[in-house]
Protein backbone atom coordinates (compact mmCIF):
# COMPACT_ATOMS: atom_id res chain seq x y z
CA UNK A 1 0.00 0.00 0.00
CA UNK A 2 1.46 3.42 -0.93
CA UNK A 3 2.43 5.72 1.94
CA UNK A 4 -0.18 8.31 1.00
CA UNK A 5 -2.92 5.67 1.13
CA UNK A 6 -1.73 4.35 4.47
CA UNK A 7 -1.90 7.88 5.86
CA UNK A 8 -5.39 8.38 4.42
CA UNK A 9 -6.63 5.15 6.01
CA UNK A 10 -5.02 6.07 9.32
CA UNK A 11 -6.62 9.53 9.22
CA UNK A 12 -10.04 8.02 8.43
CA UNK A 13 -10.09 9.57 4.95
CA UNK A 14 -9.99 6.26 3.07
CA UNK A 15 -11.30 2.73 3.45
CA UNK A 16 -9.61 -0.23 1.75
CA UNK A 17 -11.75 -3.28 1.08
CA UNK A 18 -11.03 -6.44 -0.87
CA UNK A 19 -13.72 -7.74 -3.22
CA UNK A 20 -13.84 -9.83 -6.39
CA UNK A 21 -15.80 -7.80 -8.95
CA UNK A 22 -17.09 -11.01 -10.53
CA UNK A 23 -18.74 -12.12 -7.25
CA UNK A 24 -22.03 -10.36 -6.44
CA UNK A 25 -21.91 -11.41 -2.79
CA UNK A 26 -18.49 -9.87 -2.21
CA UNK A 27 -19.60 -6.61 -3.82
CA UNK A 28 -22.73 -6.54 -1.65
CA UNK A 29 -20.57 -6.97 1.46
CA UNK A 30 -18.21 -4.20 0.33
CA UNK A 31 -21.12 -1.85 -0.29
CA UNK A 32 -22.53 -2.48 3.20
CA UNK A 33 -19.14 -1.70 4.76
CA UNK A 34 -18.94 1.57 2.85
CA UNK A 35 -22.54 2.51 3.63
CA UNK A 36 -22.00 1.83 7.33
CA UNK A 37 -18.95 4.10 7.42
CA UNK A 38 -19.92 6.94 5.08
CA UNK A 39 -23.41 6.35 3.73
CA UNK A 40 -24.36 5.71 0.11
CA UNK A 41 -21.46 6.52 -2.25
CA UNK A 42 -21.94 9.40 -4.67
CA UNK A 43 -19.55 7.97 -7.25
CA UNK A 44 -18.28 4.75 -8.77
CA UNK A 45 -15.23 4.30 -11.02
CA UNK A 46 -15.20 0.95 -12.81
CA UNK A 47 -11.49 0.55 -13.44
CA UNK A 48 -10.92 -3.14 -12.62
CA UNK A 49 -9.86 -4.99 -15.76
CA UNK A 50 -7.48 -7.63 -17.01
CA UNK A 51 -5.66 -8.21 -20.28
CA UNK A 52 -3.44 -10.98 -21.50
CA UNK A 53 0.17 -10.61 -20.40
CA UNK A 54 2.57 -9.47 -23.15
CA UNK A 55 4.86 -12.39 -22.28
CA UNK A 56 2.11 -15.03 -22.34
CA UNK A 57 2.39 -18.14 -24.49
CA UNK A 58 1.42 -18.33 -28.16
CA UNK A 59 -1.93 -20.00 -27.41
CA UNK A 60 -2.88 -16.75 -25.66
CA UNK A 61 -1.08 -14.06 -27.66
CA UNK A 62 -0.87 -15.92 -30.94
CA UNK A 63 -3.12 -15.71 -34.02
CA UNK A 64 -6.82 -14.95 -33.58
CA UNK A 65 -7.72 -18.35 -34.97
CA UNK A 66 -5.99 -20.08 -32.06
CA UNK A 67 -7.28 -17.98 -29.14
CA UNK A 68 -8.27 -20.09 -26.15
CA UNK A 69 -11.94 -19.94 -25.16
CA UNK A 70 -10.92 -19.92 -21.51
CA UNK A 71 -8.77 -16.81 -22.02
CA UNK A 72 -11.63 -15.02 -23.76
CA UNK A 73 -14.07 -15.99 -20.99
CA UNK A 74 -11.71 -14.84 -18.22
CA UNK A 75 -11.26 -11.38 -19.77
CA UNK A 76 -14.98 -10.93 -20.43
CA UNK A 77 -15.84 -12.11 -16.93
CA UNK A 78 -13.81 -9.37 -15.26
CA UNK A 79 -14.04 -6.56 -17.81
CA UNK A 80 -17.74 -6.85 -18.67
CA UNK A 81 -19.56 -8.81 -15.98
CA UNK A 82 -17.47 -7.12 -13.31
CA UNK A 83 -18.57 -3.68 -14.51
CA UNK A 84 -22.19 -4.78 -14.79
CA UNK A 85 -22.25 -6.21 -11.25
CA UNK A 86 -20.61 -3.11 -9.75
CA UNK A 87 -23.22 -0.97 -11.47
CA UNK A 88 -26.00 -3.20 -10.16
CA UNK A 89 -24.76 -3.09 -6.58
CA UNK A 90 -23.62 0.53 -6.27
CA UNK A 91 -25.61 2.18 -9.06
CA UNK A 92 -28.93 0.82 -7.89
CA UNK A 93 -28.40 2.38 -4.47
CA UNK A 94 -27.43 5.68 -6.07
CA UNK A 95 -30.64 5.55 -8.08
CA UNK A 96 -32.68 5.03 -4.91
CA UNK A 97 -30.95 8.06 -3.41
CA UNK A 98 -31.54 10.13 -6.56
CA UNK A 99 -27.91 11.06 -7.21
CA UNK A 100 -24.56 9.74 -8.35
CA UNK A 101 -21.92 9.56 -11.05
CA UNK A 102 -20.51 6.37 -12.59
CA UNK A 103 -17.39 6.36 -14.75
CA UNK A 104 -16.68 3.27 -16.85
CA UNK A 105 -13.03 3.13 -17.88
CA UNK A 106 -12.55 1.97 -21.46
CA UNK A 107 -9.65 1.94 -23.91
CA UNK A 108 -8.83 3.18 -27.39
CA UNK A 109 -8.70 -0.51 -28.30
CA UNK A 110 -12.43 -0.59 -27.62
CA UNK A 111 -12.96 2.17 -30.19
CA UNK A 112 -10.49 1.11 -32.87
CA UNK A 113 -8.79 -2.17 -33.66
CA UNK A 114 -5.29 -2.68 -32.31
CA UNK A 115 -2.78 -1.83 -35.02
CA UNK A 116 -0.94 -5.13 -35.31
CA UNK A 117 1.92 -3.32 -37.08
CA UNK A 118 2.92 -1.86 -33.70
CA UNK A 119 3.92 -5.37 -32.68
CA UNK A 120 5.73 -6.29 -35.89
CA UNK A 121 9.10 -6.06 -34.12
CA UNK A 122 8.13 -9.12 -32.08
CA UNK A 123 7.21 -11.15 -35.13
CA UNK A 124 10.44 -10.05 -36.79
CA UNK A 125 12.23 -11.53 -33.78
CA UNK A 126 10.55 -14.89 -34.36
CA UNK A 127 7.57 -14.60 -32.00
CA UNK A 128 4.07 -15.49 -33.12
CA UNK A 129 2.59 -12.44 -31.36
CA UNK A 130 -0.65 -10.57 -32.10
CA UNK A 131 -2.54 -8.27 -29.77
CA UNK A 132 -5.47 -10.53 -28.71
CA UNK A 133 -9.12 -9.77 -29.39
CA UNK A 134 -10.67 -10.30 -25.94
CA UNK A 135 -9.59 -7.00 -24.39
CA UNK A 136 -10.88 -5.01 -27.36
CA UNK A 137 -14.26 -6.75 -27.32
CA UNK A 138 -14.62 -6.26 -23.57
CA UNK A 139 -13.83 -2.55 -23.74
CA UNK A 140 -16.26 -2.04 -26.61
CA UNK A 141 -18.97 -3.45 -24.37
CA UNK A 142 -18.43 -0.58 -21.92
CA UNK A 143 -19.84 1.95 -24.38
CA UNK A 144 -23.28 0.45 -24.73
CA UNK A 145 -23.51 -0.49 -21.06
CA UNK A 146 -22.85 3.20 -20.37
CA UNK A 147 -25.49 4.31 -22.86
CA UNK A 148 -28.03 1.79 -21.60
CA UNK A 149 -27.66 2.88 -17.98
CA UNK A 150 -27.65 6.57 -18.89
CA UNK A 151 -31.11 6.09 -20.33
CA UNK A 152 -32.22 3.71 -17.60
CA UNK A 153 -31.20 5.83 -14.60
CA UNK A 154 -31.27 9.32 -16.07
CA UNK A 155 -34.64 10.20 -14.54
CA UNK A 156 -33.20 9.33 -11.14
CA UNK A 157 -30.25 11.67 -11.59
CA UNK A 158 -27.54 9.03 -11.86
CA UNK A 159 -25.04 9.99 -14.56
CA UNK A 160 -22.98 7.34 -16.36
CA UNK A 161 -20.13 8.17 -18.71
CA UNK A 162 -17.28 6.33 -20.37
CA UNK A 163 -13.70 7.54 -20.10
CA UNK A 164 -11.55 6.18 -22.92
CA UNK A 165 -7.84 6.09 -22.22
CA UNK A 166 -4.74 5.39 -24.28
CA UNK A 167 -1.55 3.56 -23.39
CA UNK A 168 0.34 4.60 -20.25
CA UNK A 169 4.13 4.62 -20.26
CA UNK A 170 5.48 1.96 -17.90
CA UNK A 171 9.02 1.30 -19.11
CA UNK A 172 7.83 -0.83 -22.02
CA UNK A 173 10.20 -2.16 -24.66
CA UNK A 174 11.64 0.84 -26.50
CA UNK A 175 10.66 -0.70 -29.84
CA UNK A 176 7.04 -0.81 -28.75
CA UNK A 177 7.14 2.75 -27.44
CA UNK A 178 8.63 4.01 -30.70
CA UNK A 179 6.04 2.24 -32.86
CA UNK A 180 3.15 3.29 -30.61
CA UNK A 181 4.10 6.96 -30.26
CA UNK A 182 4.52 7.24 -34.02
CA UNK A 183 0.70 7.04 -34.15
CA UNK A 184 0.12 9.68 -31.43
CA UNK A 185 -0.09 13.32 -32.57
CA UNK A 186 1.23 14.53 -29.22
CA UNK A 187 4.23 12.27 -29.72
CA UNK A 188 4.27 10.38 -26.43
CA UNK A 189 2.48 7.80 -24.34
CA UNK A 190 0.35 9.01 -21.45
CA UNK A 191 1.56 9.42 -17.91
CA UNK A 192 -0.83 8.24 -15.21
CA UNK A 193 -1.19 11.85 -14.01
CA UNK A 194 -2.67 12.83 -17.39
CA UNK A 195 -5.87 11.03 -16.45
CA UNK A 196 -6.48 12.52 -13.01
CA UNK A 197 -8.20 15.69 -14.27
CA UNK A 198 -10.68 13.88 -16.56
CA UNK A 199 -11.69 11.51 -13.76
CA UNK A 200 -12.23 14.40 -11.34
CA UNK A 201 -14.25 16.23 -13.99
CA UNK A 202 -16.59 13.30 -14.63
CA UNK A 203 -17.07 12.62 -10.93
CA UNK A 204 -17.81 16.25 -10.08
CA UNK A 205 -20.68 18.67 -10.69
CA UNK A 206 -18.59 20.31 -13.40
CA UNK A 207 -19.98 17.56 -15.68
CA UNK A 208 -23.49 17.69 -14.23
CA UNK A 209 -25.23 17.83 -17.64
CA UNK A 210 -23.13 15.02 -19.12
CA UNK A 211 -24.35 11.43 -19.27
CA UNK A 212 -24.14 8.60 -21.77
CA UNK A 213 -21.03 10.22 -23.26
CA UNK A 214 -17.54 9.02 -24.08
CA UNK A 215 -14.67 11.29 -23.09
CA UNK A 216 -11.58 10.33 -25.09
CA UNK A 217 -8.17 11.21 -23.63
CA UNK A 218 -5.65 9.63 -25.96
CA UNK A 219 -3.15 12.23 -27.16
CA UNK A 220 -4.95 12.24 -30.50
CA UNK A 221 -4.43 8.52 -31.27
CA UNK A 222 -7.99 7.95 -32.52
CA UNK A 223 -8.10 11.25 -34.44
CA UNK A 224 -5.99 9.86 -37.28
Amino acid sequence: MPDWLERAVRDNRALCLKADVTKRGELDAAFLSIKEKWGIPFGLINNAAIDTRPDASADINGPFEDLSEDVFDDVMDVNVKGVLLCCQVFGSEMAKAGMGSIVNISSIYGMVAPDQRIYQYRRDAGEDFYKPVAYSVSKSACYNLTRYLAGYWGSRQVRINTLTLAGVFAAQDSRFVEAYTAKVPLGRMANAEDYVGPVVFLMSDESRYMTGANLVIDGGYTAL
